[in-house]
């Protein structure tokens, strides 16, 4: 059996390197005799399958298909580590394992770009006094409120666990609300003023 330990979807900065590895369980009669990685693209109607690198299965270092990917066998692993990584390595990744009587397995995964937050906004249900923040599509985006530059106090209201949504306690509902997004790559704010 083969498996990708990494959990998917695998997001990647760009320009920062890819690490994808798989675990090879095999009988005590079984030889692994090839193991190949390989990419296409997550949508399209003719997905082109590109061969990232093709090792022979006892060889601890194999040659990839560009001078910037590069695959290793170990005893029960298998490591693809494609330096760079730019939009074009975004897709399906496959990595299929061949044993010595022909038989081949295959695990496959997600990876994508990890990208930016974009475009915050904050709705209000005036009936419920709640503000909702929402975001574009920021990778890992993470939540925070402020109340005229400042944290949110009890007083003032309760911030849901995912950060989202913020009930407020205060009344009458006045002054400046900032929902700030945050993520690896940066920060995006949006502010209502009621």
């Amino acid at each position: 059996s083969v498996h990708i330990i990494n959990v998917e979807p695998v997001h990647v900065i760009p320009g920062s390197s890819l690490v994808l590895r798989a675990r090879v369980d095999g009988g005590p009669l079984e030889a692994v005799s090839m193991v190949t990685w390989e990419r296409k693209p997550e949508t399209g109607s003719d997905p082109v399958r590109v061969t990232l690198a093709t090792c022979p299965g006892r060889s601890s270092r194999c040659a990839g298909s560009r001078p910037n990917v590069h695959v290793s066998v170990e005893q029960q692993e298998t490591t693809l580590e494609i330096n760079g990584y730019s939009r074009a390595d975004s897709g399906v990744y496959a990595v299929t394992v061949t044993d010595h009587s022909g038989a081949n397995i295959t695990a496959y995964c997600i990876v994508r770009e990890y990208e930016a937050v974009h475009h915050v906004t904050v709705s209000i249900n005036v009936s419920h006094s709640v503000l909702v923040c929402g975001e574009a599509w920021g990778t890992e985006p993470r939540f925070s409120w402020l109340y005229e530059r400042a944290a949110i106090s009890q007083t003032l209201g309760r911030v849901s666990k995912d950060g989202t949504t913020l009930f407020v306690m205060k009344t009458p509902m006045c002054g400046h609300f900032t929902c700030t997004v945050s993520n690896k790559l940066g920060y995006s704010s949006a502010t209502y003023t009621a």
